[in-house]
């Protein structure tokens, strides 16, 4: 059984990106979290993060480190 690497394109290795973005419902919510906090205050958007399962480094990060965040894509 052969198997390729995800970024393996027919033997030409493309260049993993500085990111992946796989759970679309996640970035959903974590974006509207976004919008709570500058809409409302940080503990809404906490609060809305956790009710969503949402693990705790990444409300941490995206909430309280907002240089950190990734960048935002446009679907």
């Amino acid at each position: 059984m052969n198997r390729q690497h995800p970024y393996d394109s027919g033997g030409l290795a493309l260049a993993e990106p500085n990111y992946q973005r796989l759970d679309l419902r996640q970035r959903d919510i974590v974006n509207h979290a976004i919008s709570v906090q500058a809409s409302s205050n940080t503990m809404s958007a906490i609060e809305y993060l956790k009710a969503q399962d949402i693990h705790p480094d990444v409300i941490e990060r995206v909430l309280l480190e907002p240089e950190r965040r990734r960048g935002v894509l446009h679907h």
